[in-house]
């Protein structure tokens, strides 16, 4: 007995390549957390069995949590896992329903590229500022939240796009 198929829409090549950002980004996000938690045994090691604790694990520390909550939060821009009041969408008449699907990505573009300006504009600020206890400016925390902005507003416009294109004869988008 063999399995039904089932007919699959083609992807298309900008879909995978934001799938790949996406997937690039969790893997960064991924990373940050297993640094953070190296970073903070590190910490907790030097502190209580060493009796030394180093200056630059907790600004260490910061920029990781930083990136892996930017990265994580665009990423699930891009997969839909974000906060969007679904369950009411489904309660409401379509019209209304059509409207939150529309605003919903607007939402998010506003959202990102407000995080992408202003993050950047303090990156840059602070850049000839160097950070106590480490080596690095005292703005660099701001890198991943605008990074993390850039990636919502990209990945929200791709949404926005396929909601307002037209749709192709059989279906099909």
């Amino acid at each position: 007995m063999t399995e039904p198929e089932i007919a699959t829409a083609p992807v298309a090549p900008i879909e995978r390549a934001l799938d790949r950002v996406s997937d690039i980004a969790i893997g960064g996000a991924s990373l940050a957390l297993l640094g953070l938690v190296v970073v903070q045994g590190w910490q907790v090691f030097t502190r209580y069995v060493l009796n030394d604790s180093p200056s630059w694990t907790e600004p260490v520390t910061l920029l990781l949590l930083s990136t892996a909550l930017s990265l994580g939060a665009a990423a699930g821009v891009h997969t839909s896992r974000h906060f969007g009041f679904y369950l009411l969408g489904e309660h409401v008449p379509a019209a209304v329903r059509r409207m939150f699907e529309l605003i919903r990505p607007l939402a998010i573009i506003a959202i990102g590229a407000v995080l992408a300006w202003w993050s950047a504009v303090l990156l840059l600020d602070g850049l000839d500022i160097k950070m106590a206890g480490a080596r690095m400016p005292q703005s660099i925390n701001y890198l991943p939240l605008s990074l993390g902005g850039v990636l919502m507003v990209v990945f929200a416009l791709y949404k926005l796009w396929r909601l307002l294109r037209p749709t192709h004869v059989g279906g099909a988008r």
